[in-house]
């Protein structure tokens, strides 16, 4: 048995009840496996593999809160720190219902390469809790924020472990996070990012994620020949991945026709309107039926399909495992030419396969949804230096890195024969620097 099939293996074994870490890991291992079998007895002897799946630590707590009400309620709360091979944790905060240990080490495993693609010092890590923030008083969640940092203080530091926002957790969850951490040490450094633009947050880090995708896409595009000019665009999600990569597709002259929520989709013919987007979604925080109110022409369908409109190019930007081989089907069916991940792993293991045997070009989340923790990386740097950048100076080096990116996984996967596959592609650049990393600096 090969070395990647005995960490594979044993990975299955002993995590047989966290799902979304198996698919992580495997999507992993399997690009991999060229390069682990020409290092196989280096590799081995180190226990590299098995020391790469296997998290440094992972701390749980509980937090207790008080609502409005005056009632306790108590919720689990995690931090999972990786690897640090390469940098300080750093990776984002999750507050939801569905949020256990599987899905956070998912994140936390997929955030390792991601942020070595960025060729930026950091390692990788996430957290959160199975909170609620939705429905919430702005007061339910500052106690809850302010007892969620009273523990997780203990484990963070800007050279430590850098935690940041995901999803339920924005720039006022980060702000009660931050504030609370303050108090606590009494330490203004920059342990958080994702800051507001007064106390040390850094210009276009809102827009980051979703424009980064269109940055990285556009430079993929390019490497084939193709362009975004013209084209028809399919977006899930209307969160904040997803609104920014809709305004920053529809700059690079795409039409985008659909978003989508919890509840159902929006099939918009004219094009989505960005400005009613964004006030049904970032100011009214209202449903997609509030979009067609304002919007007759556009179409508004309960539950899921936006994979199954006719258009040019996908972008999935809502969540882990959105985008089924079914859907897969349909979008090869109507003539997608490419799909590029917003969110972090949306695309199950058969759709990806199903979409890389038809000629579509693919890029995976660890590549293309990278640009949010770049410039969280962008502003650390900024506080370590006291200074604030422009904007178009921090979208210029965001660009930069996008593009870097885009071609590092183009680069990885011809030279290991697989020329056109960024799954294999990304996979491996990110583990080279990871890897070499791991091995420079012993067994520890």
């Amino acid at each position: 048995m090969s070395y990647v099939d005995e960490v594979l293996e044993s990975v299955k074994k002993k995590n047989g009840h966290e799902p979304e870490f198996i698919q992580a890991v495997t999507e992993v291992l399997e690009s991999i496996r060229v390069v682990v079998d020409a290092n196989e007895e280096k590799y081995r002897k180190a226990a590299l593999l098995e020391r790469l799946v296997e998290p440094d630590r992972i701390i749980t707590f509980r937090v207790p809160w008080t609502d409005d009400q005056g009632n306790v309620h108590v919720q689990r709360g995690y931090r999972v720190q990786f690897n640090n091979a390469i940098g300080p944790y750093k990776g984002g905060l999750r507050f939801h219902p569905s949020v256990y240990q599987g899905i956070l080490k998912f994140l936390g495993f997929e955030q390792v390469f991601k942020n070595a693609l960025t060729t930026l010092p950091i390692g990788g890590g996430k957290g959160g809790s199975d909170f609620d923030p939705h429905g919430k008083s702005d007061a339910e969640v500052m106690r809850f924020c302010q007892a969620f940092m009273t523990e997780l203080y203990k484990y963070i530091g800007e050279n430590v472990d850098v935690p940041a926002g995901d999803i339920g957790v924005g720039g006022r969850e980060v702000g009660y996070l931050y504030g609370q951490y303050k108090r606590i040490t009494g330490s203004y450094d920059s342990v958080l990012t994702g800051k507001g633009l007064t106390f040390g947050g850094s210009l276009i880090r809102t827009q980051a994620t979703g424009y980064g995708l269109l940055y990285c896409a556009d430079e993929i595009l390019k490497l084939n020949g193709k362009t975004l000019e013209g084209k028809i665009a399919a977006v899930s999600g209307a969160g904040n991945v997803a609104i920014y990569a809709t305004e920053k597709a529809q700059q690079l002259g795409a039409k985008v026709v659909t978003a989508s929520d919890s509840t159902g989709w929006i099939y918009d013919p004219d094009g989505i309107d960005l400005a009613v987007l964004k006030d049904v979604k970032e100011v009214k925080r209202a449903r997609l039926t509030e979009y067609k109110a304002q919007r007759p022409n556009a179409e508004y369908h309960e539950g899921k399909g936006v994979w199954s409109v006719k258009c040019d190019y996908a972008f999935p930007c809502a969540t882990q495992n959105e985008l089924t081989l079914e859907d897969a089907k349909m979008l090869v069916a109507n003539g997608c030419q490419g799909v590029f991940e917003g969110a972090n792993m949306p695309t199950t293991l058969d759709a990806t396969k199903y979409l890389l045997e038809n000629g579509v070009i693919f890029t995976p989340g660890k590549a293309s949804n990278a640009g949010g923790v770049a410039t969280s990386a962008l502003e650390m740097s900024q506080n370590a230096e006291r200074l604030s950048w422009s904007a178009e100076e921090v979208d210029s080096k965001l660009k930069g890195i996008m593009e870097g990116i885009a071609h590092a996984m183009s680069d990885a996967a011809e030279k290991y024969g697989a020329k056109g596959n960024y799954v294999v592609g990304a996979n491996i650049a990110g583990f080279e620097k990871v890897a070499e990393a791991m091995l420079a600096q012993g067994v520890y």
